[in-house]
């Protein structure tokens, strides 16, 4: 079996994680062990195990072997060699297939992260929606239950601290109708009873600032992972773990904890807003 060769010292990119959740999922699909897989192509198990989790380089030959071996069909082959040959810049984008909760870099960095902070302009933040509310929004039902899928998340003891910047404009946006409002209101208020989930309003007097204009989430890591944000488009999602950009979006970040009510008197607004939308009802 080949030794597991000595290499300089490699920190993960949000890339090279994707990668190895990528290549890990195949394997399972395929239904081999690392064990296994590792003694078929006589690499060190060392090897493989450091290619699932991104801490180790490897070459689009080696990627297309173990794919081979995984009988990976010509799609899956095809995405992921493009992820293993695209230069790591420090920024990739991923198209939606048909929603963001289904991309796996997506679903990969929230379980792992240690605080995920989150802000929309004008709808309620993805980890937040209820499954009407996300249903009114996506116009499908298999999409808004794999959101639900996605928020599982911040059910886990250990799960990240999450910090959900909701601007005013999206409880003002009714979608699906007032009792949709209503739940969504709601649940939102209820979340705040949490204690690793901070639902924090954006007031409409917080004004005009730049950093209100535009959706991002931000995510922290244990050491040594470096933090990494993430922007939706309407076709795509665009991640960002360099850090000259990410530092615009912690100031980003950093204004809207200064402007956004306590969590407190958010409770208060959104209890106001859930029955405002529940007296629409009578």
């Amino acid at each position: 079996m080949e030794p597991e060769e000595k290499q300089p010292v490699r920190l993960s990119t949000a890339r090279s994680r994707e990668l190895g959740e990528e290549l890990r999922r195949v394997r399972h699909a395929a239904r081999l062990s690392s064990s296994v897989v590792a003694e078929n192509l006589e690499w060190s198990l060392g090897k493989l195990s450091k290619l699932e989790t991104g801490s180790r380089g490897t070459s689009p030959w080696e990627i297309g072997t173990l794919l081979g071996h995984y009988g990976a069909d010509k799609p899956t082959r095809a995405r992921l060699l493009a992820i293993t040959t695209e230069p790591d810049t420090g920024s990739f984008l991923r198209l939606h297939d048909g929603t963001p909760d289904l991309l796996p870099a997506l679903a990969l960095h929230e379980r792992a992260a240690r605080t995920i902070t989150t802000y929309e302009p004008l709808t309620v933040p993805d980890l937040a929606q209820t499954e009407d509310y996300a249903r009114a929004l996506l116009g499908d039902g298999a999409l808004a239950r794999q959101r639900l899928v996605r928020q599982e998340v911040l059910c886990q003891d250990t799960g990240p601290e999450v910090v959900l910047y909701v601007n005013e404009a999206a409880l003002r946006v009714v979608v699906g109708g007032a009792l949709v409002m209503r739940d969504q209101a709601l649940h939102l208020a209820r979340m705040s009873d949490r204690p690793l989930t901070l639902p924090r309003v954006v007031p409409m007097a917080a004004g005009g600032h730049l950093a209100l204009r535009s959706s991002a989430t931000l995510l922290t890591f244990a050491e040594p992972i470096k933090p990494m944000v993430w922007v939706d488009t309407e076709a795509a999602t665009v991640f960002h773990d360099a850090t000259p950009v990410v530092r615009d979006y912690e100031a980003k970040m950093r204004h809207l904890d200064r402007v956004a009510l306590s969590v407190e008197r958010s409770h208060e607004v959104l209890v106001h807003w859930a029955d405002a939308y529940g007296r629409r009802r009578r």
